[in-house]
């Protein structure tokens, strides 16, 4: 009788980080400034970066000129991986919505070091399946939920609620009109639900936004 197989786990604590900076992997740190692009759709896709610090917006643009907000991404997330599965040219602009700090590792590289390295390749394809379901959730929220829910999501997110490394609690600076941009609305929303976020204890301002888990309530309540 064949012994089952054993599945292996892939370790949910595996620094990507850690392991970028000690592999002997190439790569270079970029600082890029609130509101400055990283690379712009259409654009070829020459290499993969790695979010060290601060927010990112990436956004399509239509024909017609109408723009949509497909992710927010933050610290330890990956972008412009598209290139490894074969996309030539950049199908979507990224802007950094806080001060950012990138790792920008070139396509050829990031490809080796998947290939040499099973760990860093194992926990790649955990982040891009978990990113495919963050994307649809995304689609979701613009599709159907109302102005307070996706500020309330939006923020969750740039706290990284939910990550079990290192979950950040603070978010820098960022401003209104910022967030206005991001959730799809107008400033003058943003503000009324701010405030009343704040009124409610869902968020302090204390050297930077400090954002409640109890937040979470606004995204659940039907």
């Amino acid at each position: 009788m064949k012994k089952a197989r054993k599945i292996k786990q892939i370790d949910p604590h595996f620094d990507a980080q850690a392991f970028l900076d000690s592999a002997g992997v190439a790569r270079k740190i970029v600082e890029f400034k609130r509101k400055e692009t990283i690379f712009s759709q259409g654009d070829a896709s020459g290499s993969v970066m790695y979010i060290q610090r601060g927010g990112i917006k990436l956004s399509v643009v239509s024909k017609t000129g109408k723009e949509a907000v497909v992710a927010i991404l933050g610290p330890g997330d990956f972008l412009g991986e598209g290139g490894l599965a074969g996309q030539p040219l950049r199908m979507a602009t990224a802007m950094a919505v806080t001060p950012a700090t990138v790792l920008v590792i070139d396509k050829k590289e990031m490809f080796r070091v998947l290939h040499a390295e099973h760990t860093l390749s194992d926990r790649f394809i955990t982040y891009m399946l978990q990113r495919n379901i963050r994307t649809e959730e995304d689609l979701i929220d613009q599709l159907f939920n109302s102005s307070e829910k996706r500020l309330a999501r939006t923020l969750l997110l740039l706290a990284r609620y939910g990550k079990e490394d290192k979950p950040q609690r603070v978010i820098p600076k960022i401003s209104q009109e910022t967030l206005a941009e991001m959730v799809g609305t107008t400033r003058s929303r943003v503000n009324f639900f701010m405030n009343r976020f704040r009124q409610m204890g869902f968020i302090k301002y204390n050297g930077g936004l400090q954002v409640n888990n109890s937040l979470l309530s606004v995204v659940l309540h039907e």
